[in-house]
């Protein structure tokens, strides 16, 4: 981790991720990349689930020949 910065996060936040990073046997970082991750995922999850536009519907029915 060569180029770092500092965030700010409350008291019990940082104590939270430390503890956590601890029982996964991982850096705060690590942890943290990995909720980042986490969160992108459940994102596009939520979008994918989401009901199709009218121009999707006609684009996934289109004759591909």
């Amino acid at each position: 981790m060569a180029d770092t910065t500092t965030i700010r996060v409350s008291r019990t936040t940082h104590a939270r991720v430390t503890r956590l990073a601890a029982q996964r046997h991982e850096t705060v970082d690590e942890t943290v990349m990995r909720a980042i991750r986490a969160l992108d995922q459940d994102a596009v999850a939520r979008d994918l689930a989401g009901r199709l536009s009218d121009d999707e519907v006609a684009w996934l029915n289109a004759d591909a020949g």
